[in-house]
């Protein structure tokens, strides 16, 4: 089993916090990217939104979260001791498993056969909207 990413949060003030700092880091990811692309500032106005900076702040939360990867025997040892409910997306008939366990008792679960990354990126896709995005995101 292998781990990928850092943040676990224990409690929705831990992921509420980490969501809050990563404004200000989403902000400049957002203004660097848009000189790369060499926005003027009529264009910078036009196209960055508030929208737009919730997003990259989204998508650097996510991309932080902690996963977990394994074999099925590996992920089915952990779901039978884990206090929650698990939703899982994929194949039953695949060898290897991702997943994350949310603050609040709830878990998420990607099933694949190869490309481990791939797997990650569509975990956290799935964590932040099926545990995080109601908690952490107005509206």
């Amino acid at each position: 089993m292998d781990t990928e990413g850092t943040f676990a949060p224990e409690s929705w003030a831990d992921a509420r916090n980490r969501y809050e700092a990563l404004g200000p880091t989403a902000q400049t990811v957002v203004r660097e990217v848009t000189k790369a692309m060499a926005f003027d500032r009529e264009e910078y106005d036009d196209r960055v939104t508030s929208e737009v900076v919730e997003t990259a702040r989204q998508a650097t939360f996510a991309e932080t979260l902690a996963v977990t990867v394994g074999s099925t025997e590996e992920f089915d040892a952990w779901r039978e001791s884990f206090d929650g409910d698990v939703h899982v997306v994929g194949s039953d008939n695949v060898e290897r498993v991702a997943w994350h366990a949310g603050p609040d008792g709830a878990a998420v679960a990607a099933t694949f056969q190869n490309e481990p990354e791939a797997a990650v990126a569509t975990l956290r896709r799935v964590a932040f909207n099926r545990i995080y995005r109601e908690e952490l995101c107005d509206g």
